[in-house]
């Protein structure tokens, strides 16, 4: 796959990690191997997620083509950098077309990045994640690994303001890879929620304290920060629903 857009775009990210002061703890980026067909299952805690993503494949020298919600290719600032990058556009109303597109990509070699939850965790914690990463990395036959970045929901995330203040710490954990057979994809898939939750655990453990102090809004309720639950920030995405679905619903008679 030629790429044009993608390596200036990488060297220009790493420009502006370095202007916010960015540090970085890594962990596990061995994992990811350097050549053939991976896919990457990452958790979703703000709006940079994919901006950082790409790290963990960086030590093995790989571009992650990232599976995007449609919006992203329909803007007209993000659209083109999605395109040029080869990133897989994922419309929710024809989730079948983005599969096999991954699966092809995969099949080619190419390393792919999916965030199993969809949508952002309010809680910050891995909440319930849909099958197709599984189903995905079995159909494919390729690795599946989890891969968990946390202190991205410090810059930008759902209902808290921008913060691009200087030094904040970005951790990167990537798990051993998992094989899912496709034979059962709900146990799977819940296997893969409990490894990623257990990478989470370990790394908010290891997440300098300093810069995440107990009431802090970005730390999970049950590691003593001030989060929403999982079941609070459910009732929130309802919320949230509804009130887009209310929108969409008072434009069309207008």
């Amino acid at each position: 796959m030629r790429d044009i857009i993608y390596p200036p775009i990488v060297v220009a990210a790493k420009l502006g990690f370095r202007l916010l002061g960015n540090r970085f703890q890594m962990t596990g980026t061995h994992h990811i191997p350097t050549s053939g067909g991976v896919l990457l299952a990452y958790n979703h805690i703000g709006y940079v997620d994919f901006v950082y993503g790409g790290l963990a494949a960086q030590p093995s020298q790989r571009l992650v083509r990232f599976m995007g919600k449609r919006e992203l290719f329909d803007h007209r600032v993000t659209g083109p950098i999605m395109r040029g990058c080869h990133h897989i556009e994922v419309d929710r109303g024809a989730g079948t077309r983005s599969l096999e597109v991954a699966q092809d990509y995969l099949e080619a070699g190419e390393a792919v990045g999916i965030f199993p939850e969809a949508t952002i965790s309010r809680a910050f914690e891995v909440k319930e994640l849909k099958t197709g990463a599984v189903r995905i990395a079995a159909a494919a036959g390729v690795p599946l690994i989890p891969v968990i970045l946390w202190g991205t929901q410090r810059l930008m995330t759902k209902d808290h303001p921008r913060d691009f203040s200087r030094g904040k710490t970005i951790a990167i954990t990537v798990g051993e890879p998992l094989r899912p057979t496709g034979a059962d994809p709900a146990a799977e898939t819940a296997s893969l929620h409990a490894v990623m939750t257990e990478l989470l655990d370990a790394t908010i453990a290891a997440y300098p304290v300093a810069e995440q102090p107990p009431g802090c809004w970005w730390l999970p309720r049950r590691h003593g920060g001030s989060a929403p639950t999982l079941a609070e920030a459910a009732e929130l995405d309802a919320r949230e629903r509804a009130e887009r679905a209310a929108r969409r619903a008072a434009k069309s008679t207008e």
